[in-house]
């Protein structure tokens, strides 16, 4: 479990876990950013590795998902609880998750407007800005370190 001052983060699964992902993703994805429900739901999240966070026992405030080949994506955080700690926390999670899975390098396709967080964590651009969604990203990594 990784702790920022807000929340606590806890490794989630899509079987278990499905109505809380859903609930956040669709409140900051579709709702929020106006990405249409038929991108946002792309089939992929029974395949991948999900971390919830809580402030307090039961209110989900942001979730995130690693995928088999090292991407980092999804990551929501309720509008609310932005600029608190959070995303860090569930970055920081994913990462250890990508970390005891073997993998050596995680990357993102970060939306323009957030890219200084993850450079902020040690992702590097790679590449050309591009479109997806009708949002501005562009493509980060990042090599784990050792242990």
């Amino acid at each position: 479990m990784n702790e920022s001052p807000a929340c606590h983060v806890v490794d989630a699964a899509w079987y278990r876990d499905e109505v809380a992902i859903r609930s956040v993703r669709r409140q900051v994805f579709v709702e929020e950013q106006g990405i249409p429900e038929s991108l946002e739901w792309d089939g992929r999240d029974a395949d991948c590795w999900h971390v919830l966070a809580f402030a307090g026992p039961d209110e989900v405030v942001a979730t995130g998902r690693l995928q088999s080949d090292g991407r980092i994506g999804r990551m929501a955080v309720l509008r609310e609880w932005r600029g608190r700690g959070v995303g860090s926390a569930l970055l920081d999670r994913l990462q250890r998750c990508a970390q005891d899975r073997g993998l050596r390098q995680v990357y993102v396709h970060a939306q323009l407007e957030v890219a200084g967080f993850y450079s902020r964590a040690g992702f590097q651009a790679v590449g050309q800005p591009f479109t997806a969604a009708a949002i501005p990203h562009i493509e980060m990594t990042k090599l784990l370190g050792a242990g």
